[in-house]
């Protein structure tokens, strides 16, 4: 079967390459000559653990090539996944498909027999039919049907992800289609993964609901650690006796400065802009926005009281820029709107992350100090800032770090050690909802 993905980015590349796996044959189609020219030179564009050994195996073995050649591409082609970027579109807050509907575009006019174009990007309801429209238009001769395969691949565990998945989702309107997908999609038959195949608008809907609902408990579990603090309650307590209700579950009950990333922001806001177009209340998910806001301003207020009620002056060591830890992902991270606020007011900065700092100094404000071993991050600083719960950053060595600092406060916005353990080793302690 012959696959083509349209966008080289962290979908396509992730989902071409563990298409190839299955033993598809996958071209990643893109138009950034550049990035194309990166891949084909063996280079990876982004941080995933396993997908550089994942693209060398299938490129060796011929099933996974690279191309800016829609022409080459497309005419062969049995599915084509549009998996390009749908950023929030500045000044109202919705999905911008400008980047899809160029995609369809360039589609159309190399389409050859009977092929099947699959929105992979996360898109609003309706822009199946929008595509279908566009080629119509543009290639009215054209023998194929659109469908919805929304993607759910967690950054840092995408592969694992997509190899055994909780579930694929696929819209379709045509037999044809159905039958074409489930034939790609059949190496999962054998790990029992289920398929539900609905209508277009169900399949475009279920990937927004299930990030909204996700980006929900979160800001849910946020709000529930500050009443912790007012009242003297511990919110992994808390989150481990909800958590441990089947009809609820224990993922993402975890306190921290507010989710970030290429999803939930943008797939939260657009969600709230589709209902507002179609008439409909969303009051949850607005209320989810709005929380997850006021979160990072509260760290900052947290951070600012910690240092005794202002950070000007004070030297702040900083573990952690990404959004999560595994990525190199810094969209919409809560750093980037933390460090600015507090080095408005004074502070210096002197950062570290694993995998995060080519992207954070082109996003971050000049001035930060970004620091290439770990425990060169605490020297002389007034206090530590754990913003990113890597796996380097989980097992410290915290006498090792006191002697290196000035100050003695250890400001911990994931809850990654345990307050009477921090406090013995002499620091003071703070960390949310405990």
């Amino acid at each position: 079967m012959n696959v083509v993905m349209v966008g080289a980015g962290y979908v396509g590349l992730v989902s071409g390459a563990c298409f190839a796996e299955f033993g598809a044959f996958v071209t990643c189609l893109d138009v950034d000559t550049g990035r194309i020219a990166r891949l084909e030179a063996g280079q990876i564009p982004i941080y995933e653990p396993g997908l550089d050994e994942l693209v060398a195996r299938n490129r060796a073995e011929g099933r996974l090539r690279f191309t800016s050649d829609y022409a080459q591409a497309i005419a062969a082609a049995d599915l084509v996944f549009i998996a390009v970027g749908t950023p929030s579109r500045r000044g109202d807050g919705h999905a911008d498909l400008s980047y899809v509907y160029a995609a369809a575009r360039d589609i159309a006019q190399h389409l050859s027999g009977y092929t099947v174009i699959v929105d992979k990007s996360t898109v609003p309801v309706g822009t199946a039919r929008h595509v279908a429209r566009i080629i119509r238009e543009v290639n009215p001769a054209a023998d194929f049907d659109v469908a919805s395969n929304p993607e759910f691949l967690r950054e840092g565990a995408a592969i694992a992800d997509f190899m055994r998945p909780d579930r694929v989702v696929i819209g379709v309107e045509s037999e044809r289609a159905e039958s074409l997908l489930r034939a790609l999609y059949r190496p999962l038959n054998l790990i029992e993964t289920p398929i539900l195949v609905t209508n277009l608008e169900s399949a475009e809907l279920t990937k927004y609901a299930a990030n909204a609902f996700l980006a929900t408990k979160i800001s849910f579990i946020n709000e529930v650690a500050a009443l912790c603090e007012a009242v003297g309650a511990d919110v992994h307590s808390v989150a481990r006796g909800m958590g441990l209700d089947g009809r609820i579950g224990r993922k993402f009950l975890h306190p921290g400065p507010g989710y970030g990333g290429s999803c939930f922001p943008k797939d939260t806001l657009a969600l709230v802009r589709t209902a507002q177009e179609y008439g409909v209340s969303c009051r949850i998910v607005e209320s989810v926005v709005e929380v997850n806001a006021a979160q990072r301003a509260r760290m900052v207020r947290k951070i600012r009281d910690a240092l005794g009620g202002s950070e000007s002056g004070k030297t702040l060591a900083v573990l952690g820029l990404t959004f999560k830890p595994e990525t190199d992902d810094m969209r919409d991270s809560p750093s980037l709107a933390i460090l600015p606020a507090l080095m408005e007011k004074g502070a210096r900065i002197r950062a570290h992350d694993p995998k995060g700092m080519e992207e954070a100094r082109k996003l971050l404000p000049s001035g930060i100090e970004y620091a290439g071993d770990i425990y060169e991050t605490f020297r002389d600083a007034d206090a530590v800032v754990l913003l990113t719960e890597w796996n380097a950053y989980r097992g410290l060595d915290l006498a090792r770090i006191r002697k290196a600092m000035r100050g003695k406060v250890f400001i911990d916005l994931r809850n990654v050690y345990e307050p009477a353990d921090m406090r013995k080793a002499g620091f003071e302690y703070v960390c949310v909802g405990r």
